[in-house]
């Protein structure tokens, strides 16, 4: 199926590694051009420097660090004068420490925040106004499962996603009218650092954590960056203009939840 995304321009972030990569290398390999943006500047320029290759397209990189406001402000104004501006936003990050909940101070918590919620907030107001001038666009959040089906430990996560869920639902109202659809996503285990650091947070040795927590998976795997990267590239395209609002499970079947 053709995407329909050829020249169009996307910022996604985290796209160094794990999800922000197999989102870019999708979106490149459709066509896009893409701006990278991460804080490990080398590996952000070695994965830039390798989805260019594949895919032939153009893919640049911006080393930002998206939990400081004037990072934010300097990748959307470099994506803008470079590219003429912005048809697609796909706010990804790392995430926040994984430990109880009333184990964290208010650094901890602000951190969180300014990662998690502030982040999304920052870099849509800094891309709407360019998607409203081309007619249109497309933004997208990568949360993750336990955002709508809390989880122990990730408190500093749950919070703060669950009011990105909150935000987008609010934008996708009022970005309707100039052809602006936003949604989240919601990934359950899936093969990334982040996804090793829960399984090895513990006691229990990592193979034993991954076979307890796969139990409740009812596809009985864990998922791929691919898993989430195609739904993305959907999404953001022609093809997904009609879905709005929403907020996608991508979890071979762990939320139990009926909604």
């Amino acid at each position: 199926m053709n995407l329909e995304l050829k020249g169009k321009v996307a910022i996604v972030g985290g796209g160094s590694q794990g999800i922000g990569l197999g989102i870019a290398r999708t979106l490149a390999g459709e066509g896009a051009q893409v701006v990278m943006t991460a804080r490990r500047e080398e590996d952000l320029k070695r994965a830039a420097h390798e989805i260019r290759e594949l895919t032939g397209n153009t893919v640049t990189w911006i080393a930002a660090d998206c939990r400081k406001a004037e990072d934010c402000e300097r990748v959307a104004t470099i994506a803008r004068a470079e590219f003429g501006g912005v048809d697609i936003l796909v706010n990804n990050d790392g995430a926040p420490p994984v430990g109880p909940v009333l184990s964290f101070d208010d650094e901890a918590w602000h951190c969180a925040v300014e990662q998690n919620l502030m982040y999304p907030v920052r870099m849509v107001r800094h891309t709407a106004e360019s998607m409203k001038q081309r007619g249109g666009g497309s933004i997208l959040n990568i949360t993750a499962i336990s955002a709508i089906q809390p989880i122990r430990d990730l408190g500093l996560s749950v919070a703060t996603w669950g009011g990105v869920i909150g935000y987008a639902k609010t934008l996708s109202m009022e970005l309707a009218e100039f052809g602006i659809n936003v949604n989240t996503i919601c990934p359950g285990y899936i093969e990334t650092s982040r996804l090793r650091k829960v399984f090895a947070a513990g006691d229990e040795p990592d193979e034993a954590v991954r076979a307890r927590l796969l139990k409740d998976v009812p596809l009985g795997r864990v998922g791929s960056v691919d898993d989430i990267a195609n739904l993305v590239a959907l999404l953001v395209s022609p093809r997904g203009a009609y879905i709005t609002g929403t907020a996608i499970q991508v979890d071979g079947g762990l939320l139990r939840g009926v909604r």
